[in-house]
């Protein structure tokens, strides 16, 4: 089986290596000529756990291939996979330009029967554009060519997203054909042969089956958060609720750790285009514009403690940060935390060290000069006045307390993430401030 993979970002790559690992032949597309070339190479563009290694050996097998020729890979393809970005537009809506110019080649290219399949984060209503584009396309051509429209969205984690590809939960896939389910089913076999559950629906069904999941996400993330809050108001342990409230399997102990908020590429996008794509249908989702409330505000916590910790006057304070990605395991800062605390920071005169095991060059591409970088996590904090802790990377989970009461300052942490423990802590001589605790 031959399919295309238009799109090289974390749900192109990813997609792509994983099915070429179970035997399909996978060209993947992109116009950018310098990273076809890198990948051809074996060199990627992100870091994600796993996949180099993947892509290196099915790029040597010649079942994962990488070219800027839409018009010659889709000639012997039986799926054609949308994998674009689709960034958020100024009024909050998902931005689907990149999706139909895709359906507008595959339109103008297409030689015989194919299944339009899009993996993108879609709004609801976008595969019928697909299959608008694409008859139009086609009626130019005078051209008569049977082709179905398909929507299979991704549940990829940054940082674990090849083993949530190889082994994952679930596989919705939405469809208004036969011909379409026999090409998906042929797809995904070695999947459902290993017990992996594939969902049919209608197509507007699974484009809102991904919005929803990463609302609920989201809303369980601001939840606690918002709890958390409380707790530092009534004198409660967020860390003792959350094991209180995870213990019921109604609710569950996932998505419910406190913390500086959610950022990445999913959530703050797909939050605020669900909020949208209700509201152009005349219904206020409540719930989700409280969900994004709460979360814009929670990446500032972090500030207002260390704030109020040095008497509202941090002009000139030395503040070492841990962690720049939005999570561990991966390089991404897109709506990171870190990005709205460093700002703020800095727009109040302090200035910032920073490190992050990978993260490292794309923090630089963000912010320049604007703060400094060290090579390693205790260069940070040489002669800082505070620590504080964004990212949870294991490497600064068990750090020398001892080190690093001689190399700082003065001595405060600020843990974004609730991984350390105030008793640790202040046994070795640190004030400790952390999330609704």
């Amino acid at each position: 089986m031959k399919i295309t993979i238009v799109g090289t970002g974390y749900v192109g790559l990813v997609s792509g290596t994983c099915l070429a690992e179970t035997g399909v032949n996978v060209q993947c597309i992109d116009k950018n000529g310098a990273k076809i070339d890198n990948l051809n190479k074996g060199i990627i563009p992100i870091y994600e756990p796993g996949l180099a290694p993947m892509l290196k050996r099915n790029v040597e097998a010649g079942r994962l291939k990488f070219s800027t020729n839409i018009k010659e890979s889709i000639k012997d393809s039986q799926a054609v996979l949308i994998a674009v970005g689709t960034p958020p537009d100024e009024d909050g809506s998902a931005d689907i330009k990149y999706v139909m110019a895709v359906a507008e080649e595959i339109g103008r290219y297409m030689t015989d029967y194919i299944l339009v399949i899009t993996k993108s984060t879609v709004p609801i209503g976008t595969a019928e554009k697909i299959r608008s584009k694409i008859a139009e396309e086609l009626s130019k051509r005078n051209a008569v060519i049977d082709f179905d429209v398909a929507s299979n969205p991704e549940f990829l984690k940054e940082g674990d997203a090849v083993n949530d590809c190889m082994r994952p939960d679930r596989i919705i896939v939405g469809a208004d054909s036969e011909r379409a389910f026999k090409v998906i089913e042929k797809l995904y076999k070695p999947f459902v042969l290993n017990g992996h559950p594939v969902i049919y629906m209608d197509i507007p069904s699974a484009e809102m089956t991904k919005y929803a999941a990463n609302a609920m996400l989201a809303t369980k993330i601001s939840f606690i958060n918002d709890m958390a809050n409380l707790c530092e108001k009534v004198g409660a342990d967020i860390n003792m609720v959350r094991r209180g409230i995870g213990s019921d399997s109604r609710i569950s102990n996932k998505f419910i750790y406190a913390g500086l908020g959610y950022g990445g590429s999913c959530f703050p996008k797909d939050v605020k285009a669900i909020i949208k794509t209700a509201s152009d249908h005349g219904y206020d989702l409540k719930v989700m514009k409280a969900v994004d409330e709460v979360n814009e505000s929670q990446k500032e916590s972090l500030f207002y403690k260390l704030y109020r910790y040095f008497g509202e006057n941090i002009k000139g304070k030395k503040i070492g940060i841990w962690g720049l990605s939005f999570k561990p395991n991966t390089d991404d800062m897109r709506e990171a935390a870190s990005l709205t605390l460093i700002r703020k920071f800095l727009d109040y005169g302090a200035e910032i060290t920073a490190y992050d095991p990978v993260a490292m060059d794309e923090a630089k591409r963000r912010l320049g000069n604007s703060i400094s970088y060290s090579e390693d996590s205790y260069g940070a904090l040489v002669d800082a006045e505070a620590l504080v802790l964004v990212t949870e990377w294991n490497e600064f989970r068990n750090p020398n307390w001892t080190v690093i009461s001689k190399i700082m300052k003065n001595r405060v942490v600020f843990d974004g993430r609730n991984i350390y423990e105030r008793e640790v802590l202040e046994q070795a001589g640190f004030d400790y401030y952390g999330i609704g605790r």
